[in-house]
C-alpha cells in the first residue's frame, strides 16, 4: 500500500483558533503519575551481562545539557507555553553548511504544556562553543487537519542531500469520515488518531510540510514512530538498495515495514521482523534502528513479565534485516536515534528534568560499565 503525499496540505492552517485553544486547555490539565516518574536511567544506565553487539549502557553528560528559553514565540497566537521538553532527535551538520569544515550538533525536540500531554510543538537548537542556542520559536506547529491535537516526537534523518523530519500528527477523529470508515481502528482513548507526517528542509530551520506518510488502509488511523535505519552520522542507510521504515505501534496491531527509494514515497507491507515474547508479554514501540558495521540493532520499548516498562535490543545482519539473530534486555530508548559525537554515541531525553525546568539531558555511551 503506497502513501500519497499532498504538498498543498502545508499551505495556510486548516485549524481554527477554537480547536487549538480547546486542546491547549485540555493539555494544561494533563496528569499521569505513571509517565511522570519515568527516568531515562531506568532503561539505559545498566545492562545485565550484555553481549558484545549491544549498544550502551549510557551515562548523563552534564556538559551537553540543554535548557529551553522561557520566552518562546507562539505562531498560533493562543498564549501557548511549554513546561516540558522531551523525546528529541539529534543531527550533525557542517557549520554554515560548508562540507568538510567544522560541524555542529543540532537538537530537534518536542515541547509540551505538560510532560506527555497533547498540544505539543517541535523546536530546534544548535550547539556552539558557548552552549546551546535555541531558535526562539517552533519550527513545526499544528497547521494541518491531522495535527489538531499537536505535533510530536520528531525523528531526523539526513538523506538525498537534505533533511527529512518524520513526526507524529495527533488529531481528534470524533465524527470524522475516517472514523466511520475504520471503526475498529487501534485508537488511544477511542477518538484520537496518530499519523506519521513528513517535513523536509535544506537548512534545519525552514521546513516544508509534505503531509501524511502512512495511508489509513495501512495505519487504521494509528501509526507511530518512523524508525529508519541510520548510521552514526544520523544518515538514513539504504539496505538492499532501498530505505526501510520499521512500524511497530498501530497498523491494526501488525508489525509493518515501509519501503522507499527517495524517503518521500513509501509502500507498506506486514512483516514479522521482531519476536520479543521471551522478554515479556507486550511490545510497545521500536525506538530506533542503528546500522553498526554489518549489524543492524533495533532498540525497543516493551512490558516485562512483571508488568513494568522495560527496554531491549535485537540484533540482525544488515543483509537480512527482518531475520532476528539475538535478543537481550537493556536499551537506550533513544526515540530520535543514536548519533556519534565527540567519539561516542549519544542521545538526548528530557524525562528526568524537574517539573517546569524545561531541561534536556544528553547521555553518552559508557565504556566502563
Amino acid at each position: 500500500m503506497s502513501a500519497d503525499l499532498d504538498p498543498s496540505r502545508s499551505e495556510p492552517s486548516q485549524l481554527d483558533r477554537a480547536q487549538l485553544v480547546a486542546d491547549y486547555e485540555r493539555a494544561l490539565r494533563h496528569d499521569n503519575a505513571l509517565t511522570d516518574r519515568i527516568s531515562t536511567d531506568d532503561f539505559s544506565a545498566v545492562y545485565d551481562d550484555p553481549p558484545a553487539w549491544m549498544i550502551g549502557p549510557f551515562r548523563r553528560d552534564p556538559s551537553l545539557t540543554f535548557t529551553q528559553p522561557r520566552a518562546w514565540a507562539d505562531p498560533t497566537g493562543i498564549g501557548w507555553t511549554a513546561e516540558s521538553v522531551f523525546n528529541p532527535t539529534l543531527g550533525v551538520a557542517p557549520v554554515d553548511g560548508r562540507p568538510g569544515g567544522p560541524e555542529q550538533l543540532h537538537l530537534v525536540y518536542r515541547a509540551a504544556p505538560r510532560k506527555e500531554s497533547t498540544s505539543s510543538r517541535i523546536g530546534h537548537a544548535v550547539l556552539i562553543a558557548d552552549g546551546w542556542v535555541d531558535d526562539g520559536g517552533p519550527i513545526l506547529w499544528p497547521t494541518l487537519r491531522n495535527e489538531s491535537l499537536g505535533v510530536e516526537d520528531p525523528k531526523l534523518y539526513r538523506a538525498e542531500g537534505r533533511w527529512f523530519l518524520f513526526y507524529n500528527g495527533i488529531w481528534d477523529t470524533t465524527g470524522t469520515p475516517e472514523r466511520a470508515e475504520y471503526p475498529s481502528a487501534d485508537h488511544l482513548d477511542g477518538e484520537v488518531g496518530c499519523d506519521i507526517n513528513l517535513a523536509v528542509s535544506d537548512d534545519l530551520v525552514h521546513w516544508e510540510k509534505l503531509g501524511q506518510v502512512v495511508p489509513y488502509a495501512v495505519s487504521q488511523l494509528w501509526a507511530k514512530g518512523a524508525v529508519i535505519p541510520r548510521n552514526d552520522r544520523g544518515e538514513a542507510v539504504r539496505i538492499g538498495g532501498e530505505y526501510l521504515m520499521y512500524l511497530s505501534e498501530g497498523c491494526g496491531g501488525r508489525l509493518t515495514v515501509g519501503h522507499s527509494d527517495d524517503m518521500v514515497h513509501w509502500t507498506f507491507a506486514p512483516e514479522d521482523y521482531l519476536d520479543m515474547s521471551s522478554l515479556g508479554p507486550q511490545l510497545y514501540e521500536v525506538a530506533c534502528a542503528v546500522v553498526d558495521g554489518d549489524r543492524l540493532v533495533l532498540d525497543f520499548f516493551h512490558r516485562d513479565p512483571a508488568g513494568h516498562f522495560a527496554a531491549a535490543q535485537a540484533c540482525y545482519d544488515v543483509d537480512a534485516p527482518f531475520t532476528q539473530r539475538e535478543l537481550h534486555s537493556g536499551g537506550s530508548l533513544a526515540w530520535g536515534g543514536l548519533l556519534r559525537w565527540d567519539g561516542d554515541r549519544v542521545f538526548a531525553q528530557g524525562w528526568d528534568a524537574p517539573r517546569g525546568t524545561r531541561e534536556m539531558y544528553c547521555y553518552r555511551e559508557d565504556h566502563h560499565d
